[in-house]
C-alpha cells in the first residue's frame, strides 16, 4: 500500500514533513473541489495522511490532534450527519498528541457549540472518496478566529 501525504497549504507542508518524513505529499488546495479534482483517480489502496491546519473551541493553540473519525460540520441542520472512522498513526513528534472528531465545513468555522474537536475543511471529503485507509493529524491553528489563523499560518512553524 503506497501512502501519500496530503495538505491543503504550502504553509502545512513543512510542519507535515517534519512529521512523516519521506513520504511523498500532494498539495490540493483548500476545500472538496480542489480535494475532489487532487484525489479522485488516485488508488483507493492509497494510504492518505492528511496533516493540516484546524480550528477548535476549547484546544490550544499549536496542539497536535489526532483525528479519531470525521463528519461534516452542518451547525444550520437537524440531523446528524453519518461518521468515518481514521485510523491512528504515529507522527515523528515529541509533542503529545490529543485524540478528538474532526468536523469539515465549507466555511471557516467562527463558533460552534461542539468542544473537543477540531474543525477542517476537507477531510470529510478525502473521506468520502473512499480510500481504504485513512489517517489525519491536525494542528490547531486557531479557536474559531480568523485574525488567530492569520497570525500562525503567515508564520514559520
Amino acid at each position: 500500500m503506497n501512502q501519500l501525504l496530503v495538505v491543503a497549504e504550502p504553509q502545512e507542508l513543512q510542519m507535515a514533513q517534519q512529521l512523516f518524513p519521506n513520504i511523498p505529499h500532494l498539495i490540493t488546495g483548500v476545500g472538496a473541489i480542489n480535494i475532489i479534482r487532487a484525489l479522485q483517480n488516485l488508488p483507493k489502496d492509497t494510504h492518505i495522511i492528511n496533516v493540516g491546519y484546524a480550528g477548535s473551541a476549547n484546544f490550544p493553540i499549536s496542539s497536535l490532534v489526532q483525528v479519531t473519525s470525521v463528519a461534516l460540520n452542518h451547525p444550520n441542520v437537524n440531523y446528524q450527519e453519518p461518521s468515518l472512522n481514521c485510523t491512528p498513526i504515529t507522527p515523528n513528534t515529541n509533542q503529545p498528541l490529543l485524540t478528538a472528531p474532526c468536523y469539515t465545513g465549507v466555511d471557516f468555522c467562527l463558533q460552534s457549540n461542539y468542544h473537543d474537536c477540531v474543525f477542517d475543511m476537507e477531510l470529510a471529503f478525502i473521506a468520502a472518496l473512499d480510500f481504504k485507509k485513512l489517517s489525519s493529524i491536525k494542528f490547531v491553528s486557531d479557536n474559531l478566529s480568523l485574525h488567530d489563523y492569520h497570525q500562525l499560518s503567515n508564520a514559520v512553524i
